[in-house]
């Protein structure tokens, strides 16, 4: 048998193909959505994932302000940051990220809870941060991508 044929193939950035997907998060748990879609970003659902390139798709999640924490999470647990001043550590829960999400101030697409916990499992490098750009979040079920003919996933399907 001649070994020397079997080659590994590796995706370039001339063979990457980047779809656009869309998620309805009404009655999902947060995090379980989330990993799923930390996997899409990172295109580990394809069979040409390369690590060391962006090859994951453009996901939109929709009915965001429909999502569900397990418990009494979403007023009892704490994120924290620290501004790096004395004194400067600042807590906040997921329901303060919900309220601010629907703020004027926030960006459009970039809803705080989901960026916060998405980032946590994405890797921490350049790649991780060009990943996290692919992700759109929006409280309601209107977003401004209706004319990239995205595919509709329902992660409860999925593995």
């Amino acid at each position: 048998m001649d070994t020397l044929s079997y080659k590994t193939l590796s995706a370039t950035s001339e063979t990457i193909v980047k779809n656009w997907v869309v998620i309805d998060a009404t009655d999902q748990v947060l995090g379980r959505l989330c990993s799923v879609v930390a996997k899409i970003l990172r295109g580990k659902n394809k069979p040409s994932y390369t690590p060391n390139l962006d090859c994951g798709d453009n996901v939109i999640i929709i009915n965001a302000d429909k999502i569900v924490l397990n418990g009494d999470k979403m007023t009892k647990r704490e994120y924290l940051r620290y501004t790096g001043y004395p004194g400067g550590q600042r807590s906040f829960t997921p329901a303060d990220l919900m309220e601010k999400s629907k703020k004027a101030s926030v960006k459009a697409g970039k809803h705080p809870l989901f960026i916060k916990v998405v980032k946590g499992m994405l890797p921490k490098t350049k790649l991780g941060a060009a990943q996290l750009n692919n992700l759109y979040v929006y409280n309601g079920s209107e977003h401004p991508f209706a004319d990239v003919n995205a595919t509709v996933i329902d992660i409860n399907k999925m593995k």
